[in-house]
């Protein structure tokens, strides 16, 4: 056992040598005019597609780029039409985005006769509608559409009541499939995925403030709690379970297929909403994770129970991580591990769905490349967080592979073999809702950036789909009670407690890690320092006054008493850190202040978009 894991180790190294010196010919960097370049070249990508789909497969689902024609694969409600419409706004398009935001409006039901993805209509069709519904309803995104009347957000609410029989279990783990004019079939499959039942938070979450109806909330975050409460000992989660008994059918446990936007969902779902139970178990489930998964810097996947390895496996569904990390504020293991990934692109110009690590091929069965964005996605939250004129480089890479390898006639078409790039006459929604937008991003961002989520009202949580989701105050500051740009608080407000309940201290205890021991509940109290708005890049740009630095910032730690009235000359002591990888979560990634600390010995650590297309 020691010897196959000496010579796992020894691959490892190797193919991180590998990512560091690509056996290629190394191009000039990007520059500041080749950047604004590269923009308009995305720009042009997306109008490729989009008009592809507009002209010869509206309104089915998606469109056959090759063929030139259309399928309905989800639900035979213009699919992509709803996925694309945040980026045409995005992207400054008012026109088209009105247009489609008032034919949705008009045509599109759910009362019919359809069996569908859980997870797929979730992030991809509930998703579109609330993040086209929340620009196309204010004025303060410039993309007011003047005939708009809530009809995106009727028809959000239409679909989610139903979905919601999919949440009728004995544990809360919804089925993976429901249908919208029946409910759930008495022969659906009782088995689902974690990723399936645990990436459903925000998009159900965002619903319920909006309608100000907590069903849509509380099951999800059900369903994160049933699957989280039959984590392993070592704080692992399987691929697989049954969602009638509870038990693990598939035990692998990994960062990618069937797992991926779990952990995803768990810190984003703190970021948008506050909830600390997210940002707790996402604390203990990442420790777990770069303990048991992480082989500096790849990620393999291992049995829950006893953390042996089961696959030595890349899969390109890994490829959010680093972003994710991003968000986390651990970066030197992001850096790393999205270099090996990158590899793996140029060395085939694509990722293929899976890269064995011990025989270094493409493993077999899963050659293909269906227009996934997750690397892209990652490179774009590095560039943000580092200025390192690398992940420009990168991204013009991929640019190139997209143009060269999965153009077609009408728009741009699965990779069948990343070896031979065999072309496949199929594109899915999220190309146009994830894959360019975050190209397109990327390339603003160097360029000076001039577009809704850097310069907007807002800031913007990404669903695991690329919907933008806005931290405005009826989203994240509903327990606050506060006016927007912080007009006035409400003088009985600023004098209650922030009441903490006692099941959110059972939990404290239950989840007492000393992975993050320095991060305590947060109190209300007039008491507590507050900060200059000025001084630290909030999640909401114009906060209440009266509220605390963790209610204003979402960064939830709290000093110690005998500090609070020194703290306007002292800086404040940082949380004790006794694992490798410790996580402050950062709203915005400037990471020249950011209170990160965090260490590249993995070896010291001592504590413990899926089968979805996406």
């Amino acid at each position: 056992m020691e010897a196959a894991g000496r010579k796992l180790g020894l691959i490892f190294l190797l193919l991180f040598f590998h990512s560091l010196h690509p056996d290629l010919t190394l191009a000039d960097s990007v520059t500041p005019d080749e950047a604004k370049l590269l923009r308009d070249e995305v720009r042009e990508m997306f109008y490729h597609a989009f008009n592809g789909y507009m002209d010869n497969a509206f309104p089915l689902d998606e469109l056959r780029p090759m063929s030139c024609a259309g399928e309905d694969t989800l639900g035979g409600y213009a699919l992509t039409l709803i996925d694309s419409l945040d980026t045409l706004a995005l992207l400054g398009d008012r026109d088209r985005f009105a247009a489609s935001v008032e034919w949705i409006g008009k045509n599109i039901r759910f009362d019919i006769n359809k069996t569908v993805s859980l997870f797929e209509t979730t992030i991809r069709v509930l998703g579109g509608l609330l993040s086209a519904h929340l620009i196309a309803s204010d004025y303060a995104t410039g993309m007011r559409v003047p005939s708009y009347d809530n009809q995106l957000l009727n028809l959000a609410e239409d679909l989610g009541r139903r979905l919601l029989p999919a949440f009728d279990t004995p544990t809360g783990i919804p089925f993976g499939s429901v249908n919208l004019l029946h409910g759930v079939d008495k022969h659906e499959s009782k088995i689902t995925s974690t990723a399936g039942g645990g990436t459903l938070t925000l998009e159900f979450g965002v619903l319920s403030r909006l309608i100000n109806d907590p069903i849509f909330e509380q099951v999800t975050k059900n369903a994160v709690r049933g699957l989280w409460a039959r984590r392993s000992k070592l704080n692992l989660v399987g691929a697989h379970i049954n969602v009638f008994t509870g038990e693990w059918t598939q035990k692998d446990a990994g960062i990618g297929t069937s797992i991926d936007s779990f952990y995803e969902y768990l810190l984003k779902a703190y970021l948008l909403f506050g909830d600390e139970e997210y940002l707790y178990i996402f604390q203990e489930a990442y420790a777990a994770a770069m303990h048991y998964l992480y082989h500096d810097p790849w990620y393999v996947e291992v049995n829950m129970d006893s953390a042996a390895i089961v696959w030595p496996l890349f899969n390109s569904l890994q490829a959010f991580w680093p972003g994710l990390q991003v968000l986390a504020g651990d970066i030197d293991p992001a850096i790393r591990t999205h270099a090996a990934f990158l590899s793996v692109w140029r060395r085939y110009g694509f990722t293929p769905e899976g890269f064995n690590l011990a025989s270094l091929t493409v493993q077999h069965g899963q050659k293909s490349y269906p227009l996934r964005p997750e690397l892209i996605e990652s490179t774009y939250w590095l560039y943000k967080a580092t200025r390192d004129p690398r992940y420009l480089d990168a991204g013009r890479d991929m640019i190139a592979s997209l143009q060269y390898g999965t153009r077609c006639p009408c728009g741009y078409c699965h990779i069948s073999d990343v070896e031979h790039h065999n072309q496949d006459d199929h594109m899915e929604s999220f190309f146009l809702a994830e894959t360019v937008k975050y190209l397109w991003l990327l390339f603003d961002l160097a360029v000076g950036p001039d577009n809704l989520v850097e310069n907007g009202p807002y800031k913007y949580v990404f669903s695991t789909e690329g919907h933008l989701l806005p931290a405005t105050p009826q989203i994240s500051l509903v327990r606050e009670h506060c006016l927007y740009h912080g007009a006035y608080c409400r003088s009985e407000d600023l004098r209650q407690s922030y009441r903490v309940s006692e099941a959110d201290n059972d939990k404290q205890e239950s989840n007492n890690s000393r992975f993050h021991a320095g991060w305590t509940k947060a109190r209300y109290s007039s008491d507590l320092p507050t900060f200059d708005p000025t001084a630290i890049t909030g999640l909401i740009k114009g906060v209440c006054p009266g509220l605390t630095h963790g209610q204003k910032f979402g960064i939830l730690y709290v000093y110690p008493t005998e500090e609070h009235h020194a703290h306007e000359t002292e800086k404040p002591k940082e949380p004790t850190h006794e694992q490798s990888h410790s996580v402050v979560v950062l709203t915005e990634p400037n990471f020249d202040h950011a209170l990160t600390d965090y260490s590249n010995d993995h070896n010291d650590n001592q504590t413990h978009k899926s089968d979805v297309t996406s």
